[in-house]
């Protein structure tokens, strides 16, 4: 599946964003399980963030490494 690349760049910072409002909203429920629930999806979703935003930019660090000329 082929997104724009605004689109694409942004996902990290919307996983981080949907993450934080899940952890807040896990304290405010208490309904049934759902404080569990947004719990779990919350950490998830931040750790799935920042898990995207370093592999990405480890890998951008990596690649112009690699299109360094090494002159000995």
């Amino acid at each position: 599946m082929w997104v724009s690349k605004p689109i694409y760049e942004s996902l990290p910072y919307f996983y981080l964003l949907v993450g934080a409002v899940s952890l807040g909203a896990s304290m405010y429920l208490n309904h049934w399980y759902w404080p569990t629930i947004c719990f779990v999806v919350g950490l998830l979703c931040l750790v799935a963030g920042l898990v995207v935003l370093l592999k990405r930019r480890d890998y951008r660090v990596t690649d112009r490494r690699v299109g360094e000329r090494q002159d000995y």
